[in-house]
């Protein structure tokens, strides 16, 4: 909390300082939101109210250089005595092309490198135009948010570092490095990279590799290639290995796991406007033996230009179980600023050979109405109806306004 208010006197003052022969301008979406739903954790139905705001300022400077950007939510509980909660997701100024050369940002911050990511209080400098590779330096407390607020503790640390490839039209590139604290131990210490390559305008290749070197174990391997023979056919294929680890603090680095493994087919085909097609087919491979096969199909159909209809079925086999399910969906456009939606999932699933089958239902409504270019309101009602419920119903209405 120090910290935020800190960055909150420093951000007042830096525009109460702004020469007066420009003025800054602020933009973002204030989304206020009614839900409710079953809480689980009390097995009581609950109603809340959420006020969500994506601020940004920019044209602070002569240059326009700084700017600043935060997003938050505040909720507040009606009903089971939970009161006021708060996350700030970011809040942080950003001085661009310092030099020309150096962009630096200070606040509360998402960042995302091919090693992980975290939210941290702190910063983060990035330093281009020096050649094909830029870096990335960034460190800063690591937030964690819990049920009822923020979890973190003294000695909760976040640090990393990457070099991206730039310049190249068909090369993405990555590679980092992401170290986390858990008061004052290593909890996580992880190196990544990340590779994107388009090869003769029709052919994409793609990886991602996470190596965790405290367990000295890769937990986490992607490769892929979409391949798109002509304009309207895409054919993917991927495999995937996921080790979990832990954080080394924590009881559970002593368990043992098993290594999974999954390849993905895909192919997709759009006939024209109003018709599109999908097949897919999964080898999930959960070790001892455990195998699953998942297969796939669904399509997209708009028969009236203001109709869109798109339907999806699979069906799961193997480890652990066997699944049959559908998914319907559609959506009618009234008129450029009205619009009308509703669908139903309905799965059959067998998790024990000896056990009958189980049905699960969900039915949802909803609607979108625009009644300004800056404000537009939406409802979504639903209702699953399963082995735990008899009626499970919960809903979102959400009134947006874009300033």
């Amino acid at each position: 909390m120090r910290m935020t208010r800190l960055l909150c006197i420093i951000m007042a003052v830096s525009l109460l300082g702004a020469t007066p022969c420009w003025s800054a301008a602020v933009s973002g979406r204030s989304s206020t939101q009614a839900l409710w739903f079953n809480n689980d954790f009390i097995d009581r139905r609950q109603v809340e109210l959420a006020q969500y705001l994506r601020l940004s300022i920019t044209n602070i400077d002569q240059a326009g250089k700084f700017s600043i950007q935060g997003y938050g939510r505040g909720t507040a509980d009606l009903n089971n005595g939970e009161g006021l909660n708060g996350r700030l997701y970011y809040l942080y100024g950003d001085l661009n092309n310092i030099y020309d050369k150096i962009d630096v940002r200070l606040g509360r911050q998402f960042i995302n490198l091919s090693a992980g990511s975290a939210i941290v209080d702190g910063g983060m400098v990035d330093l281009k135009n020096i050649g094909p590779v830029a870096l990335t330096v960034l460190g800063g407390r690591d937030v964690i948010f819990g049920l009822r607020g923020e979890l973190s503790q003294g000695g909760d640390y976040a640090v990393g570092t990457a070099a991206r490839l730039v310049g190249f039209r068909k090369t993405d590139l990555e590679v980092s490095w992401l170290r986390k604290w858990d008061e004052n131990d290593i909890s996580r210490d992880i190196l990544g990279a990340s590779l994107k390559q388009y090869i003769l305008n029709n052919l994409q290749m793609y990886g991602n590799a996470r190596f965790d070197a405290i367990t000295e174990v890769f937990n986490e391997v992607l490769g892929g290639v979409k391949y798109y023979p002509i304009a309207n056919l895409v054919l993917t294929g991927e495999w995937y290995q996921s080790y979990p680890t832990f954080d080394a603090t924590s009881i559970y680095s002593v368990f043992a796991v098993n290594r999974y493994q999954e390849g993905v087919f895909r192919i997709d085909y759009t006939f024209s406007d109003l018709f599109a097609v999908n097949l897919g087919y999964t080898y999930e491979d959960f070790g001892d033996d455990a195998l699953g096969h998942v297969y796939q199909a669904g399509c997209s159909l708009r028969p009236i230009d203001p109709l869109l209809v798109s339907v999806e079925y699979d069906n799961r086999q193997g480890y652990f179980g066997s699944t049959n399910g559908i998914i319907v969906d559609a959506a009618y456009d009234f008129t450029r600023n009205l619009q009308a939606a509703g669908g139903f999932t309905f799965d059959v699933y067998q998790r024990d050979s000896l056990a009958n089958d189980e049905i699960a239902r969900k039915y949802w409504i909803g609607g979108k109405y625009r009644m300004a270019k800056n404000l537009a309101a939406s409802l979504r009602i639903e209702d699953d109806v399963n082995a735990r419920y008899h009626e499970n119903l919960q809903g979102r209405f959400i009134l947006d306004y874009d300033f």
